[in-house]
């Protein structure tokens, strides 16, 4: 199974950004082919993070109408048996757990980059939609279809776009943009802001007045390096 690596391609970046111990890939069966859901938009090869936090289009958010269901998240696309929980939780074990019938992941280690833990076991952790599905309602996601919305909720094919974090974090975080909360780790800040905007604007998602600040003034403390890409460059 692939490990789910960031696609970041510069040095500078690795040490800047990350931080956080090198993950194992989970070789415990089932080994699926993890589905890859097109991105609304591609991002431009190579597009460094300081022009693509300025090219962020801003937008009053809207919640009218948002239900966490509008959102049909956590299914089994290959119907390996592993939904797409299971199948970040895999893929992101720096020791691989043991996956019994059921998908049922016993044992395993994991390392939490929001707050800069390692976690034993898969009861301590969520998965976590970076940029939440109510923050994507707000942006633009309310227009969109629910194939487009489900495929926004399961979206495997981008390392970034889902990450398994402790439920302390993750919790703490709830539906908040960048301008509201940031990961406890300072040291994981930047790898933060990145993947956030990539995310935003893969999927041609918006920002607020108040997100675009915190996102400007975080990013100007950081490398001017090439955001995260999505894997397949294409529109539904």
């Amino acid at each position: 199974m692939p490990s789910r690596t960031l696609l970041l391609t510069t040095a500078a970046l690795a040490l800047a950004l990350t931080g956080a111990p090198g993950s194992a890939s989970a070789t415990s069966s089932p080994t699926p082919d993890r589905p890859a859901t097109a991105p609304q938009q591609a991002a431009a090869p190579g597009v460094l993070l300081h022009q693509a936090v300025a090219d962020l289009p801003t937008a009053v958010e809207d919640r009218t109408g948002y239900k966490r269901s509008s959102f049909r998240h956590w299914i089994d696309a290959d119907r390996n048996g592993c939904n797409a929980r299971a199948e970040v939780l895999l893929t992101e074990a720096v020791t691989a757990p043991t996956v019994e019938p059921g998908c049922r992941l016993v044992g395993g280690t994991w390392y939490s980059y929001y707050d800069d833990q390692t976690v034993e076991g898969s009861a301590g952790l969520d998965v976590d939609h970076l940029v939440p599905l109510a923050e994507a309602w707000d942006s633009g996601a309310s227009a969109w279809t629910a194939q487009q919305r489900q495929d926004y909720a399961n979206d495997l094919a981008d390392d970034y776009h889902l990450v398994a974090v402790t439920a302390r974090s993750n919790r703490s975080k709830a539906d908040k943009d960048p301008s509201q909360w940031l990961p406890p780790s300072e040291g994981a800040r930047c790898r933060y802001v990145a993947e956030w905007t990539a995310v935003k604007r893969n999927w041609d998602l918006t920002v607020d007045e108040q997100e675009k600040a915190a996102l400007t003034a975080l990013a100007a403390e950081c490398p001017d390096v090439p955001l995260p890409g999505p894997a397949e460059p294409q529109s539904p």
